[in-house]
């Protein structure tokens, strides 16, 4: 048998395996970069992924660090030791409640009557408010300033102890016709020279510069000797530097204490809390609500009322009742000014706080005080609705929140 010729060229195969050769270059030339694009681009979604996730652990998770590093500068009550003081959180020990929850009162084994904020489950701000109260409020050592004493925590109970204030809040008092009485002038005067200094100090004196942002007769509580002591930090902010005023697009505060610039525009400033500091003066003085008020002969709220009066020459019509056999005349028309000083429309011509507390010492003439920030129809509809309604409005693309009073 002839064998066959054998040819040692390339064959079928080899040009098979070669062409297979040049397609597999010519496809990784074209995956390779789509891969790597693709790679590129998760990396990117992941960068800002972590980023977006790292700035939310800084505007929140910061604040539960603080909140924990805080707990450790407070004494801790035990969980059955608040149940035995406020008998089981009885309803006969029920002092009020407000956005952050209930407040019970309590008596410890060794006598002390104390105060017991427990955090509402079902609160959806309550938490922050919680943190909020707690950063602040540990800071702060002043006599017209509410004590706290101490928290409890067990499972998802969370607890604020603070020193108890028979007398309650200032508001039971001076809207009441019957136990209004028992405040005669020279004790009015007292308070409001006393919540002057508290302000002064959170303003100026304090470690951080505090704006409290929910000024309120509420919110100052009256001890044994009816000293006021200014209560509830849970929406105060601090300032640091040189910063002097901020804005926000969620406004909190309460009906007919509200700056216009804060209510209006979400800018809130220490001047803010001197503008509610008029309020409260004008209320003190009058012993009326700034809500709510109505006079038969004008549509005005109590800041156009008084105003009106004192442009008329009648101030003294604006004196509580119950005050004249008491009254200091010229404490109570220097008391007023003033007043109309803090609450004038323009933060720049309101006082500051260390001005206030010179004011209130001293005999010295005093400035004619401009047009109060009252709304009386000429500024934004959503003004004039968070003056005459309790519900919540909006106004220039600001939430405002209305808080409710004890």
């Amino acid at each position: 048998m002839i064998p066959r010729e054998v040819s040692f060229g390339p064959d079928q195969d080899d040009n098979v395996t070669f062409n297979n050769e040049s397609s597999s270059k010519k496809w990784m030339k074209i995956v390779v970069p789509v891969a790597a694009a693709g790679v590129l681009l998760l990396g990117l979604v992941l960068l800002l992924y972590v980023c977006g996730k790292k700035k939310h652990q800084q505007r929140d998770g910061k604040v539960g660090c603080n909140i924990e590093r805080e707990f450790l500068e407070l004494p801790l009550f035990d969980f059955a030791t608040i149940v035995n003081a406020t008998n089981n959180f009885s309803v006969k020990n029920k002092l009020g409640e407000g956005g952050f929850g209930p407040v019970y009162k309590g008596v410890l084994k060794n006598g002390q009557e104390i105060a017991v904020k427990r955090l509402s489950k079902s609160s959806g701000q309550g938490l922050d408010e919680f943190k909020n109260e707690v950063l602040y409020i540990v800071k702060l050592q002043h006599r017209n300033l509410v004590k706290l004493l101490g928290c409890c925590f067990q499972a998802d109970e969370k607890m604020l102890v603070y020193e108890y204030m028979p007398n309650n809040s200032l508001d039971s008092f001076i809207f009441d016709e019957r136990k209004g009485k028992a405040l005669d002038w020279p004790k009015r005067f007292q308070i409001i020279n006393g919540i002057a200094r508290g302000l002064l100090y959170l303003h100026q004196d304090s470690r951080l510069r505090i704006i409290h942002r929910d000024l309120k007769a509420s919110n100052v509580l009256l001890d044994n000797d009816m000293n006021p002591k200014i209560s509830d930090f849970g929406v105060a902010k601090s300032f640091g530097g040189n910063e002097t005023e901020a804005k926000t697009k969620r406004v909190i505060g309460t009906y007919g204490y509200m700056s216009p610039e804060y209510a209006i525009s979400g800018v809130y400033s220490v001047k803010s809390d001197v503008f509610s500091f008029g309020v409260m003066v004008l209320e003190i003085v009058s012993g009326r609500r700034n809500s709510g008020f109505n006079h038969p002969d004008d549509l005005l709220n109590l800041i156009g009322h008084a105003w009106k009066l004192y442009m008329e020459g009648r101030p003294l019509e604006l004196i509580d009742a119950s005050l004249w056999n008491s009254c200091n005349l010229f404490e109570v028309l220097r008391t007023i000014h003033l007043g109309l000083l803090c609450v004038q429309k323009h933060p720049k011509d309101r006082p500051s706080m260390s001005s206030v507390v010179v004011i209130l010492g001293g005999e010295g003439e005093l400035p004619p005080p401009k047009e109060p920030g009252f709304f009386d129809g000429s500024d934004l509809h959503g003004a004039s609705c968070l003056l005459t309604k309790h519900e919540p409005c909006s106004a220039s693309k600001v939430t405002i929140t209305l808080l409710k009073g004890r």
